[in-house]
């Protein structure tokens, strides 16, 4: 019987600290923690700290399943040349502004409050002016704090 007994605590106690594990895991890999505090841009006087991605891996991945964003913070995709990127918001949880940034640092492109997409079929979210950058923020606070097209850019990334 207490053989019995130690088994069954012992299956407790491994359930526990795999549950333990596994959702520290997922906190120390929090979506909303950049890799580098230092990466950062900066439009129209407001500041977001930013994950960058600039792998195709990275740049597929972007937003998706995210149920938070932080109002200071965003997402960098970084192209090595400039371009006509397009966007979409499958798997995307949350309201983006997209803002597509030329190599002269200069805002040429916003997508505003872009929803989520809910069906298996996205439609693509296209600049009508080459970038090398695109920023995505929470949606609408591009109008909010008065971010338009011709706007300059101040990125930071180490």
């Amino acid at each position: 019987m207490r053989i019995m007994f130690e088994i069954l605590l012992l299956i407790i106690l491994v359930i526990v600290l795999s549950y333990i594990f596994f959702h520290y895991a997922q906190v120390s890999l929090s979506p909303a923690t950049p890799q580098n505090s230092n990466n950062s841009v900066c439009v129209a006087e407001k500041c977001f700290f930013v994950e960058v991605a600039k792998t195709t891996a990275e740049r597929e991945k972007g937003l998706m399943n995210r149920s938070h964003l932080d109002e200071n913070k965003g997402m960098l995709f970084i192209f090595e040349n400039e371009g006509l990127y397009s966007f979409w918001m499958k798997d995307t949880l949350i309201p983006l502004d997209m803002i597509w940034i030329n190599s002269a640092n200069q805002v040429v492109f916003i997508a505003k409050n872009v929803q989520p997409c809910k069906s298996l079929i996205c439609p693509s979210i296209n600049s009508s002016a080459r970038a090398g950058y695109v920023l995505e923020i929470n949606g609408g606070l591009s109008d909010s704090l008065g971010i338009k097209v011709g706007d300059t850019a101040k990125v930071t990334v180490q």
